[in-house]
C-alpha cells in the first residue's frame, strides 16, 4: 500500500480528496495537513510515499513544501492538486518534480487516472532493475500519447462514442465481450466493434483473445484505468 498525505487548508476540499482516495485501490491515507509546517512534522515522523499537495495556503505555500522535499532528497512523490492554473506555477511545480498536476475543480475520472497511473508505475518500477527504451517510453515517460489522433477517425461519431463509453463503465471492474456491449447499448455489432477497436488503439481498452474448446475465439476487453483519461479528449 502506498501511504498518502493530503496537504490542503480547505476542510471541504480535503474531505473530497479523502473520499476520492478511498475509491482508488492500493492507497492508504496516513495524514491530512492544513499547513506546510504541519506537513513537515508528519514527514519527519512517518514514511510517506505520495503527497497530494495544494499550492495556495496561509504562510508557506505548497511550492515551498515541494522545494523542501526535493532538497531533503527523500523518496517522496508529489501530485499537485490546486486552483493555480497559471503557467508559471505549473512549470515550477513540474521542474521541482511533481509527477502530475490537477487543476481544481476536477472530476473523479481525472483523479483516478492520476492515482492509477502513479500506482501502476510504482508497481512496475519495484519489479525492475533495468529498463529498455520501449518500457521507459511506455511506462515512465508516456511518449505513446504523442501519437494519438487529434480527433475521432472518419466514420465514428461523438454521440455514439459517449453511449458506448457509458456502457463500458458498467463493466469496468471485469472483462467484457463485444456482445455484452451490443446487448446493453442497442447498437449494431459492426458499429460497436469499430468503437471498441478505436478505444483499444488509443490504449483505453486492453484486449485478450480467449480460445474455447468449441466455436470461434472470443475477444475479452478490459478497462485500462491508467489511460482512462485519454478518452476525454474525444467525448
Amino acid at each position: 500500500m502506498i501511504k498518502v498525505m493530503i496537504v490542503e487548508d480547505d476542510p471541504m476540499v480535503a474531505e473530497f480528496n479523502k473520499r476520492y482516495l478511498n475509491q482508488v485501490d492500493g492507497y492508504e491515507l496516513a495524514a491530512v495537513c492544513s499547513s506546510v509546517d504541519q506537513a513537515l512534522n508528519v514527514l519527519e515522523d512517518q514514511r510517506i510515499g505520495l503527497v497530494l499537495l495544494d499550492i495556495f495556503m496561509p504562510g508557506k505555500n505548497g511550492l515551498d513544501l515541494l522545494s523542501q522535499i526535493r532538497e531533503s532528497e527523500k523518496e517522496i512523490d508529489v501530485i499537485v492538486i490546486s486552483a493555480a492554473s497559471d503557467i508559471e506555477r505549473i512549470q515550477k511545480a513540474l521542474r521541482l518534480g511533481a509527477v502530475d498536476y490537477l487543476i481544481k475543480p476536477f472530476e473523479f475520472d481525472r483523479f483516478n487516472a492520476a492515482l492509477s497511473a502513479y500506482r501502476n508505475k510504482s508497481d512496475f518500477i519495484q519489479d525492475k532493475n533495468m529498463l529498455n527504451q520501449e518500457e521507459l517510453d511506455y511506462r515512465i515517460l508516456h511518449q505513446e500519447e504523442i501519437h494519438l489522433p487529434e480527433e475521432l477517425p472518419k466514420g465514428l461519431a461523438q454521440d455514439t462514442l459517449k453511449i458506448i463509453w457509458n456502457v463500458i463503465q458498467v463493466f469496468k471492474n471485469s472483462p467484457f465481450s463485444t456482445e455484452e456491449v451490443v446487448n446493453v447499448a442497442g447498437i449494431s455489432r459492426v458499429s460497436v466493434r469499430k468503437y471498441l477497436k478505436f478505444m483499444k488503439d488509443i490504449g483505453v481498452l486492453d484486449v485478450k483473445v480467449i480460445y474455447g474448446t468449441v466455436g470461434r475465439p472470443v475477444s475479452q476487453h478490459k478497462f485500462n484505468d491508467e489511460k482512462s483519461h485519454i478518452i476525454q479528449r474525444y467525448l
